[in-house]
């Protein structure tokens, strides 16, 4: 970090930020110019408010040398992040779906699509039992019941399933979970997060409505601090002022994250796109960006689905989908 102080800066003022920089654990290192004095400080500087510092009277800018999120980032960690979850293996190259219903709605539907899902080349069996919704009067989910009838699913199909989570005290319902899910609308919660760096078990990450891709891994980074290195980031569309389409998917994300951080990336065509026929366009542009993996969401019946029906692909569609990701990604490796 880099400390431009003003040039009318006395001394005893000077004095008192040096020893506050130290006390911070950080070496301060003094560089004289013609018009300002720079302050270069060595070590780590996570700890140091940024804005805190430029907001004094005596300090005309404040620059970061490093990236403030040091287990996240590639630079002090060069190779790819594998997260594992039984023999599925996610990131370095190789390209996984995950693919279920939106939510889950009986134990006849979660396991016919699972079954649907597997035969078409899924690897992971997503399903929602617990469900933010904009609307209180909208169906909310099956909550524990629903994860009851997703691990019936996996009993049959042998997929690791996958589901979100929306708060720490459901925390205890998610022994028989392979990869817990935070949602977009949790992606800052940092008590939440801070919880889940205490959990033995993957963490997909989806960024939020109108998050950057830095606080989208400074919220990963919170995870990491508790010990739990087990993360997979997606991206699923942000905000912005298009209404053609849910979101808008960010496909420079996936190259962006890969370049910023080891950990994988996987993209969600389905909320990013809320329209079912753009759902294999976009995972053809996700594959072919690079990324590590899809979660796309089918439906048995997407007409009467209880959630979301407009935006999920039918098993048949899924399977058609599997094909053309087949197809594109040994050619997008080249």
């Amino acid at each position: 970090m880099i400390v431009v102080l003003k040039n009318n800066t006395d001394k005893t003022s000077y004095d008192t930020l040096v020893k506050w920089l130290t006390a911070k654990g950080v070496e301060v290192h003094e560089i004289e110019g013609s018009m300002h004095t720079v302050l270069g400080l060595v070590g780590d500087t996570s700890g140091i408010d940024i804005e805190l510092v430029r907001s004094m009277e005596m300090v005309d800018d404040v620059k970061r040398v490093q990236e403030p999120y040091k287990q996240a980032g590639r630079k002090f960690h060069p190779d790819d992040t594998i997260v594992s979850t039984g023999d599925t293996h996610i990131g370095g190259g190789d390209l996984h779906i995950i693919a279920g219903p939106c939510s889950i709605e009986s134990e006849e539907q979660i396991c016919t699509v699972a079954k649907a899902v597997k035969a078409a080349g899924a690897t992971l069996l997503r399903g929602g039992a617990f469900k933010p919704r904009t609307s209180p009067y909208t169906f909310q989910g099956l909550r524990r019941h629903g994860i009851d009838l997703l691990v019936t699913a996996k009993k049959e199909t042998g997929l690791p399933i996958v589901t979100e989570i929306m708060e720490i005290s459901q925390l205890d319902c998610f022994d028989e979970v392979d990869v817990i899910q935070v949602g977009a609308r949790n992606m800052q919660n940092f008590e939440l997060l801070k919880e889940l760096g205490h959990v033995n078990k993957p963490i997909l990450l989806k960024r939020g409505l109108a998050n950057t891709l830095q606080e989208l891994l400074m919220s990963a980074e919170y995870i990491m601090s508790g010990g739990n290195g087990q993360i997979i980031l997606c991206e699923r569309g942000i905000r912005t002022f298009e209404t053609a389409t849910r979101n808008t998917l960010d496909i420079s994300a996936i190259p962006l994250l890969h370049e910023m951080s080891h950990l994988p990336v996987i993209v969600d065509p389905s909320h990013a796109t809320g329209i079912a026929k753009l759902v294999k366009p976009m995972s053809l542009a996700a594959a072919a960006a690079g990324a590590d993996g899809l979660i796309i969401e089918v439906h048995n019946d997407p007409a009467h689905a209880l959630c979301d029906g407009a935006q999920s692909l039918t098993p048949e569609q899924f399977s058609d989908l599997v094909s053309a990701v087949d197809a594109v990604r040994p050619i997008a490796r080249r």
